[in-house]
């Protein structure tokens, strides 16, 4: 039986259309873009800032501790001037509910939540305002649902798990995210439960910024913290923005009709039987385990509970996107082209601005990454290549423009449970020279790099050409006693001045020998 399920492209596009009353013909009466956003702040465009970016961070409390908490307060103690959090989704797992946001999202980041430091019981998910500037994007997690017979199966085993004494919490209750409406409801400008007699006032009020394109949503911190849209842009200190929906253009691309194409499909059909064979083997060591041993872990420990499940996750991961790309009807999904083509039009404005010293892009799935689950999925491959399409596009159009420099200066993303700082070689396409960092090990189990190395290759015209090259990968190392856990997150220290030049700080929070310990970590960057 399926753990989750995952809804089609359409029905994302369509329930979130429907939730933000897409084709309301207020906001274009209003000249209202309903992808743009500002943030309330007077900060000269060419002066120096810090933000900060996690990734994959929404889980509960594992073995009587919580790294997300963790990392959570590492972030606040050590980086306390930081302008605004991004986050590359999966905010809360396992399956987005409504549910896990009590425990997996509003305590861990009280200290971001009005109201967090006295009436943190009294928060609902639904009515958040931050204090600072959150700006998320969705993962998979957070379009995730439930089975109806796996949700009652849940709840009827945790008075059994309790009983047990299993210091874990499954993160899974009676339902899921109902295709993306949690996560709406909890970051989105839910306009669908506004009545119609009050749309326009509510739309006068906070959609006021004038911008390029029309009237961006004014976020205000401590006052009115919604995102306008799953995908949106903002500008600030100089540097434009871009948040994208990557769950909307990541079906994998169909496999050859040939006879190369026929022996892919062979090789996913057999990877596919011994994934399902090794998920099946954890399950039963799961089922066979001690309940005392798994509330007591030892540094020798092989395999503590949550390390087990985290494991199981990353398995059905793996076999969901076998599935996609052996499944015709996923493969011939229809792809988020408006998305697409609104980001194409946003790099080139963004471009012909002399205001605007840079451009950053955020979102869930990696189309580079050396992590072991995650580099050679067919979803990785299928983002890579939409991207490609749109840098492509821009390049062809603002050649002289852009000359030899990065079409974007730096992008991030999530989905692989681990930091990692990348950059593309000649790629043969306008995605080639970016930078690219990967900030997924905010709190979810890490995963290790893969043993083929950190160097990712492409057949070209025939021939293997390396692509992309890993400078550091920060996840999960050792094995026993050995066996390492580096929790992190990014910050991001931009330099002032006319000419974009930021440095990049991974902040770690380690699990080791049943202790925890907190540094930076040293990256081998160029500082522009």
């Amino acid at each position: 039986m399926k753990l989750v399920s995952d809804p089609t492209i359409e029905r994302k596009i369509a329930k979130m259309h429907e939730r933000m009353r897409w084709h309301h013909p207020l906001f274009q009466q209003l000249g209202i873009d309903r992808t743009r956003l500002e943030i309330d702040d007077d900060l000269d465009p060419a002066q120096g800032f810090t933000f900060c970016v996690l990734g994959d961070s929404g889980n509960g409390v594992h073995q009587r501790d919580s790294p997300q908490r963790r990392v959570a307060k590492l972030m606040i103690e050590s980086a306390p001037t930081a302008k605004f959090i991004l986050h590359t989704g999966d905010v809360v797992y396992l399956v987005g509910s409504s549910e896990q946001y009590p425990e997996n999202f509003i305590r861990p980041y009280q200290e971001l939540l009005v109201g967090g430091d006295r009436n943190l019981e009294q928060i609902r998910y639904d009515s958040m305002v931050f204090n600072r500037p959150f700006l998320p994007v969705l993962g998979n997690h957070d379009y995730y649902d439930l089975p109806i017979v796996y949700g009652v199966l849940s709840q009827l085993l945790r008075p059994l798990r309790q009983a047990f004494r299993y210091s874990i919490d499954l993160d899974v209750g009676w339902h899921g995210s109902y295709q993306g409406d949690a996560y709406a409801r909890a970051f989105l400008d839910y306009l669908q439960e506004i009545p119609e007699s009050e749309l326009q006032q509510h739309l006068e009020r906070h959609y006021t910024v004038p911008t390029s394109t029309g009237k961006g949503l004014n976020y205000q911190p401590g006052k009115f913290t919604r995102i306008p849209n799953r995908y949106y842009r903002f500008r600030y200190g100089g540097i434009d923005f871009f948040a994208l929906d990557s769950n909307t253009f990541n079906a994998p691309l169909p496999i050859e009709s040939s006879a190369q194409g026929e022996r892919h499909r062979q090789t996913l059909l057999a990877d596919l039987d011994r994934l399902q064979a090794e998920r099946e083997r954890y399950l039963q060591i799961i089922q066979n385990l001690d309940p005392q041993a798994a509330a007591q872990p030892t540094p020798a420990a092989p395999e503590s509970l949550d390390e087990l499940l985290g494991r199981i996750e990353h398995l059905e991961e793996s076999i969901r996107d076998l599935e996609k790309q052996l499944d015709p009807n996923t493969v011939h999904e229809q792809i988020d082209f408006e998305q697409l083509e609104w980001l194409e039009r946003g790099l080139i404005e963004s471009w012909q601005d002399p205001a605007v010293r840079g451009r950053m892009i955020y979102f869930h799935h990696p189309p580079y990454v050396t992590e072991a689950t995650k580099w050679h999925q067919g979803q990785t491959l299928a983002v890579r290549h939409y991207l490609r399409q749109v840098f492509d596009r821009v390049e062809l159009k603002l050649t002289k423009l852009i000359a030899n420099r990065p079409l974007v200066d730096l992008v991030l993303s999530g989905h692989a449970h681990c930091f990692e700082y990348l950059e593309t070689l000649d790629t043969g396409h306008a995605d080639r020279g970016i930078k690219w960092a990967i900030c997924g090990g905010s709190g979810f189990s890490l995963r290790r790099q893969r043993a083929e190395g950190n160097v990712l290759q492409e057949r070209i015209d025939g021939q293997l050409r390396d692509v992309a090259v890993s400078h550091q990968f920060i996840g999960k190392t050792g094995r026993g006693a050995l066996k390492k856990h580096p929790y992190s997150f990014l910050q991001v220290d931009v330099l002032p001045g006319s000419t974009l030049k930021f440095k990049l700080k991974p902040q770690v929070a380690e699990y080791h020998q049943l202790q925890w310990q907190y540094y930076p970590s040293e990256l081998a960057q160029r500082s522009d």
